[in-house]
């Protein structure tokens, strides 16, 4: 039977009949549907995004993750244990990755939710921190916080460049570290100086400079230390050893946090106060946010 002919499917599938018309309208009605739902459930995120909490104790992360999840600040202690909560952007901000969509759209509402996890600050469970880091999965940033009036004294800016110092290490490591050429994935830094209200509070460029400074300082202790202890080893062991743990570029020079854009890492100071409870002075930390969702 050839094509052409009468009884043949294809002057069966362009003749006017009821069953034809009745097969193409549902093609022309499903398949569109049937497609989106594909594409819909290809491109929908299982998780949520993520941003870790991360910073010395007593500088304002449980305050700052409640302000985020409550809209008001609330009596917090010293955490002994990591939290996550889920959380919903500020109606101010817009999510990166929907500046082209309308706020009605359901997938503008979806793309302002993401987790905020806490971690404990105190020296003996900063493991919790450590752990997230080796493996982040679906981590969108780093939320490094700390007390500007802090930092301004040796003490607290010793601990909070060598907490920092520990952190970016880890970064660096997971990027130098990685299997394909492509390099993982980028987790950029905000460090969120917190308690700007307070009078010996640093301002944002001078909290820049004292930490890159303290940070350059750990950088060469680690290095002497690790000659120290080496000492047994082989000189090229010895040579990988301090290649692996010494945070930026090589040499004997200081650190800046630009160091960090080779490694895959971008680092913004911007300061900030949680203490009014409005979320107006921490107005940047939620934009930086937002460019990250």
């Amino acid at each position: 039977m050839a094509w052409y002919d009468e009884d043949s499917w294809a002057t069966a599938a362009f003749a006017p009949k009821g069953s034809t018309i009745a097969i193409t309208f549902l093609l022309a009605v499903l398949l569109p549907i049937l497609l989106h739902q594909f594409i819909y459930r290809k491109a929908t995120p299982t998780t949520l995004p993520c941003f870790l909490l991360i910073g010395p104790s007593g500088a304002g992360k449980t305050a700052f993750l409640t302000l985020t999840e409550r809209k008001a600040v609330a009596q917090t202690h010293t955490s002994t244990a990591p939290s996550a909560i889920e959380v919903l952007l500020p109606e101010d901000h817009t999510p990166q990755s929907s500046h082209y969509r309308s706020p009605g759209d359901p997938a503008y509402e979806r793309s302002r939710r993401f987790l905020l996890n806490d971690t404990p600050g105190h020296g003996k469970l900063r493991h919790f921190a450590t752990t997230q880091l080796a493996n982040p999965t679906n981590v969108r940033g780093i939320i490094f916080v700390l007390d500007a009036a802090t930092v301004a004294e040796e003490a607290g800016l010793n601990e909070t460049a060598e907490y920092l110092h520990d952190v970016l290490l880890a970064l660096q490591k997971r990027y130098t570290g990685a299997t394909t050429s492509k390099g993982p994935k980028e987790i950029p830094v905000l460090i969120a100086a917190n308690k700007m209200d307070l009078f010996t509070a640093l301002p944002p460029h001078l909290v820049t400079q004292q930490l890159e400074k303290a940070i350059s300082e750990v950088r060469k202790s680690r290095a002497k230390g690790l000659k120290d202890s080496g000492a047994a080893l082989s000189g090229e062991e010895e040579g990988l050893d301090e290649e692996r743990e010494w945070l930026g570029e090589g040499g004997e020079g200081s650190f800046e946090f630009g160091q960090m854009e080779e490694v895959g890492t971008s680092v913004t100071v911007h300061g900030g106060h949680v203490i009014r409870g409005d979320g107006a002075d921490v107005r940047s930390w939620y934009e930086w946010i937002a460019s990250h969702l």
